[in-house]
């Protein structure tokens, strides 16, 4: 009785809401803006699958209030039908004392049902799928006030535009599923400047240099999320938001779908109390799974600056975070590359380095990375993931930074690849 409710409801649902034509709508607005790398068909591709996943989340809750409704009312009824004739109604076994709570509750669990059925529609081959994504380090979409602004990232805005620094890095991004970055900064007009060494924030325009170059979501628990105090925080959340980005960190988390995958997003914050962040790693991970995500990226933002070997620390959570059920660790804030390590099948990169980096004009290692995560799940299980490293800088060119995150081809490509098979070695593998 209960699976026939639940496929009711459902072809009720897909009948009243149209989701399966909007859904192949989608399909075609988001492979038309990768094959021509258009900013304004991706957005197109996520409003659609925003309204979709609306009226299907608007549909489902009033048809589950209706239904709860009706079990009341019925129950009610039958409870006074039994007591005006001080019997129960004939019936081949006598009802139960509560049982319209019972009915109730079957409904809230078809409901729930429902829900969850409606984030993967049948349209989709269930049998195997695979998803892309793209990760970077830090992203600086600014610089900090107190340095020589002729040299600096808000001069190349001024005078290249926003979509001149993810450049050469687009083509990439436009042929994923979803990139993210760590957000290593502020978009605000505050001027509470933080008492610290360096405080970085770019204009909330800035927010082209991510948009126009199909940059999804970012991490924003790192240590200078916050450099023009709480208001440029929740400033830097509200405008990536507002621009389609996803945010998460702390003990924000985010389910967000891509290529018709659940993908769970974490962001902890390791810098000021190290190991004491297990608890929070494991109740984000949990939360993740209890929200329905088929793949968990724990993003850690850890280590110490310039080091290139990953500390006990880092290694320690790397290692809780997938035994909790993460499929991926990726790390930052060393600004400099670090080794990756597999861990019972599982990736961790503990450190991509910086990446459109408006912190430093010059910096001496410029050498950076995208990583990218081809996951294959079979039903909603992840049963193999393909890791692919992209050697880049972090500048067009050497002796400056022009920030402008460039891929690496030959001997410079095969230089990098090295370095991180060197930086790799004696951390492991399938331990």
């Amino acid at each position: 009785m209960g699976e026939w409710i639940r496929r009711f409801l459902i072809d009720t649902r897909k009948r009243f809401t149209g989701e399966a034509d909007l859904y192949q709508a989608e399909k075609i607005v988001k492979r038309l803006s990768r094959e021509r790398a258009d900013y304004e068909l991706d957005r197109a591709a996520r409003l659609l699958r925003r309204y979709r996943r609306g009226l299907v989340q608007r549909f489902t809750a009033i048809s589950a209030l209706i239904l709860i409704a009706i079990l009341v009312v019925l129950g009610a009824m039958i409870a006074h039908v039994a007591g005006r004739r001080g019997t129960v109604p004939p019936s081949s076994s006598p009802a139960p004392a509560g049982s319209a709570a019972a009915e109730t509750g079957a409904a809230e669990t078809i409901a729930a049902e429902t829900l969850a059925a409606e984030a993967e529609p049948e349209t989709e081959e269930q049998t195997e799928r695979t998803v892309l994504l793209s990760f970077t380090g830090d992203c600086t979409i600014g610089t900090d006030e107190k340095f020589d602004q002729s040299k600096s990232f808000n001069a190349y805005y001024n005078a290249n535009g926003g979509s001149y620094f993810l450049r050469n890095v687009r083509e990439t991004f436009s042929k994923d599923d979803l990139t993210v970055i760590n957000m290593e900064g502020t978009l605000t007009t505050s001027t509470d400047r933080a008492d610290k060494t360096y405080a970085f924030k770019g204009d909330p325009s800035y927010v082209d240099v991510l948009t126009t170059s199909f940059v999804e979501a970012a991490n924003m628990a790192n240590n200078h999320s916050s450099d023009y105090g709480e208001e440029s925080y929740r400033d830097t959340v509200r405008i990536l938001e507002e621009n389609g980005i996803v945010t998460f960190g702390y003990d924000e988390i985010k389910v967000v779908e891509a290529g018709g995958v659940r993908i769970g997003l974490t962001g902890i914050y390791e810098l000021r109390d190290h190991q004491e962040r297990a608890d929070q790693v494991k109740a984000n991970i949990a939360k993740l799974k209890e929200q329905g995500a088929e793949v968990i990226v724990a993003v850690f933002h850890w280590g110490i600056e310039k080091e290139t070997r990953p500390n006990e620390n880092q290694r320690v959570l790397a290692h809780l975070a997938i035994d909790e059920g993460a499929d991926i660790v990726i790390g930052h804030h060393p600004h400099v590359l670090q080794g990756v390590e597999t861990y019972k099948g599982k990736t961790i990169a503990y450190s991509l380095g910086n990446f459109c980096f408006g912190g430093n004009s010059n910096p001496s290692d410029k050498d950076t990375m995208i990583l990218q995560a081809e996951f294959t799940l079979t039903g909603s299980s992840v049963t193999g993931c393909d890791i692919e490293m992209i050697p880049c800088s972090i500048s067009s060119e050497s002796s400056a930074n022009t920030y402008q995150p460039t891929i690496l081809t030959g001997s410079e490509a095969d230089r990098v690849l090295k370095k991180i098979a060197d930086l790799s070695e004696g951390l492991g593998s399938d331990e």
